[in-house]
């Protein structure tokens, strides 16, 4: 059975930018491992729905709750991709924080965050799946989004 996780694609709009390059996407950098950056997620707990679980890991990884945040309608990335050897996929919905000067407050599992536009994000990101769904989440909120 493939391990499976679930987060939030969450970016910020800056009011003194016109779109598209108003948008800022979240990124949170490990504190194990090889340090590497993504949008926060986590595994799914025992009886857990994907969508509870991705607000949950959004809270402890970045203390960003459900009134923090806008859903975007819609927008759903499935990754599939191997850990040490085991299948895992991760779903990430899309969310824009409400008020672009909250402050993200990082957990242990977490020794940085960052706020980038999506050319700087995808260089942070490293994998492809997760810079192509990064460069989808851009095209979605150009094309669909609320401006």
């Amino acid at each position: 059975m493939a391990l499976r996780a679930c987060g939030f694609v969450i970016f910020r709009r800056l009011a003194q930018q016109p779109p598209p390059d108003n948008i800022e996407f979240l990124l949170l950098q490990t504190s194990y491992g090889e340090h590497h950056w993504t949008p926060p997620k986590g595994h799914v707990d025992p009886g857990e729905d994907d969508f509870t679980t991705a607000l949950r890991e959004t809270q402890e990884e970045a203390g960003l709750g459900k009134a923090h945040l806008r859903m975007v309608d819609g927008f759903l990335q499935r990754l599939y991709y191997k850990v040490r050897g085991k299948d895992k996929e991760v779903l990430y919905w899309l969310a824009e924080l409400r008020d672009p000067n909250t402050q993200v407050i990082l957990s242990n599992e977490h020794q940085d965050y960052r706020w980038a536009k999506l050319e700087e994000a995808c260089k942070l990101a490293k994998y492809q799946d997760l810079q192509d769904t990064l460069t989808a989440a851009q095209r979605y909120l150009e094309t669909q989004g609320k401006q």
